[in-house]
């Protein structure tokens, strides 16, 4: 521009990020990343000064929080749009920079969790500060494969050349870490011990446990092309079905430890007591997947995780039973007892809500994985193609030119098995003066299922005929309708109650009493 030329205008924004969930998804993520920076900059300063007590904790609680419910909203968000944007029906397909967020979220997750142990019993001290390093050290390396583009992704929309930057970042934050901790080791030893695997505090060990064994492993996979390339000179990758085998029961293992933790003791439980707690809830889960076997559905991965989510879904809502009853028992209406639990102990239910709302997750996701159905095929004016108990009639494509975009448009009808209409669709593709293209799907959706129908491509595509591919995917709402409760569980846990207020109160006035004179 100085010396009086006029640089070429750019590409412009992609075409994949015009969608108005852009607007909030990336936001949600940067105030995940960056929030997680203020409870681990806390535990820093706790470890330098040796003030390893549990003040930083308490400081950081609600910003590890809400830092934790901005990166899951994010991953949520994320998964909306790619099933609105990308046109293959899903929502999650273990991409690096999808892993990359997941990551610091299951670590954030660990380090929760661990944390209310410390709280409440002096235990995990040393843990608890490996759990927030991590969590640090993973958003750093999320923040590397997002902005470098080491890794290929669909997500991938800027690329700088600053990895080097990362890497003498990330060695220096490991190392300055773990001085701190190992010098400060005395001080992080724990107060009381693990007296029985039947145990509160052995529940959430276990939970920590398994949550850093699946981060170990998405790790490992997200990594697997540059390890394979390192070591033998040709880049292998990791398929999803892959990621699914490796994680998916230990994601169901979580599921369960879900359910039945809530139902043990600090110090330890008998065994006599988890059996007739968990027992009922048990039984009618299994009567449950009697009925679906009888109904049709034969597949045991689908089985075995339907039976986990019906067993700790009934033991989640009981223990929202549970104690509404003991008020409803001195005259208070159910409404209101619920929501006098909520008002007493916003940690605990806003857990549980949060906890329902992963059930409720995991709900939708073994129908989407296990028996989503599709179908690809060429149509012209007036022909038909049924799928499951829907028949879809194609009429018409009409062409369009919108500003920068060559759309298609497609005009379809859906009738149910009967012969009855449900709605008119219309899908279309878009072709943007740089080249790149996108499909905008349209759908029916509900609670039972979701009628996804996309326009494959471009090319072949005439005035009486195109390529649609339709996706027949159960459950799938259940997912996003599990992410509103997970929202709700966590804004009511982070709010503010009276026994947090006391606590900050009382420990501002013990710093604030002089030390005795020394004569």
């Amino acid at each position: 521009v100085m010396n009086g030329s006029i640089p070429p205008d750019g590409n412009g924004l992609s075409p994949l990020l015009r969608h108005p969930l852009m607007i909030i998804h990336p936001p949600m993520l940067y105030l995940g990343y960056t929030g997680f920076v203020i409870p681990f900059s806390f535990a820093m300063a706790a470890l330098i000064v040796g003030r390893v007590d549990d003040g930083w904790i308490r400081t950081t609680r609600r910003w590890s929080l809400v830092a934790w419910l901005f990166l899951g909203l994010g991953l949520i968000l994320g998964g909306r749009w790619a099933h609105d944007v990308l046109g293959w029906g899903g929502y999650w397909a273990w991409d690096p920079v999808e892993n990359a967020a997941f990551m610091p979220w299951l670590a954030g997750t660990a380090f929760l969790h661990s944390v209310m142990i410390q709280e409440k019993r002096g235990m995990f001290k040393m843990w608890n500060m490996f759990l927030i390093i991590l969590t640090y050290l993973m958003i750093v390396y999320g923040t590397l494969i997002v902005r470098t583009g080491l890794l290929d992704s669909v997500h991938s929309f800027a690329e700088s050349d600053i990895q080097w930057h990362f890497f003498g970042f990330t060695t220096f934050m490991i190392l300055f870490s773990t001085f701190w901790a190992t010098y400060r080791a005395d001080n992080l030893r724990s107060n009381n011990y693990l007296t029985s695997i039947f145990s509160r505090e052995a529940a959430f060990l276990i939970n920590n446990f398994v949550i850093v064994a699946i981060l170990l492993i998405i790790f490992l996979f997200t990594n697997y092309s540059l390890l394979s390339e390192l070591f033998t000179g040709q880049e292998y990758g990791v398929g999803e079905a892959t990621y699914e085998m490796a994680v998916g029961p230990l994601f169901g293992f979580l599921l369960l430890l879900m359910g039945v933790a809530p139902l043990t003791m600090w110090y330890r439980t008998s065994l006599k007591r988890l059996g007739r707690l968990a027992s009922w809830p048990a039984i009618i889960a299994t009567g449950t997947i009697v009925v679906l076997v009888l109904l049709g559905i034969h597949q045991i991965g689908a089985l075995i995780g339907l039976w986990i989510v019906f067993f700790s879904g009934i033991l989640t809502v009981l223990e929202y039973v549970k104690g509404a009853q003991a008020r409803v028992k001195k005259g208070e209406s159910w409404l209101v007892a619920l929501g006098k639990l909520f008002q007493r102990n916003q940690r605990r239910y806003g857990g549980y809500l949060i906890h329902l709302g992963i059930i409720v997750m995991g709900f939708g996701i073994i129908g989407t994985e296990f028996f989503q159905e599709q179908t690809q095929v060429f149509l012209q004016s007036g022909e038909q193609v049924a799928i499951d108990n829907y028949i879809l009639e194609f009429e018409k494509v009409e062409f369009m030119q919108l500003d920068d975009i060559s759309a298609a448009q497609a005009t379809t009808h859906v009738y149910d098995a009967d012969g009855n209409f449900l709605r008119t669709l219309q899908p279309r593709t878009e072709v943007f003066e740089t080249g790149e293209g996108m499909t905008h799907p349209d759908a029916i959706s509900g609670l039972g299922k979701e009628f996804y129908v996309i326009m494959v491509n471009w090319e072949g595509v005439t005035a009486d005929g195109a390529t649609v591919r339709i996706y027949l995917t159960p459950l799938i709402n259940w997912v996003w309708a599990g992410g509103f409760l997970f929202l709700f569980g966590t804004l009511i846990a982070a709010w503010p109650d009276e026994l947090d207020q006391k606590i900050v109160v009382a420990e501002r006035r013990r710093r604030e009493i002089p030390a005795p004179a020394v004569s």
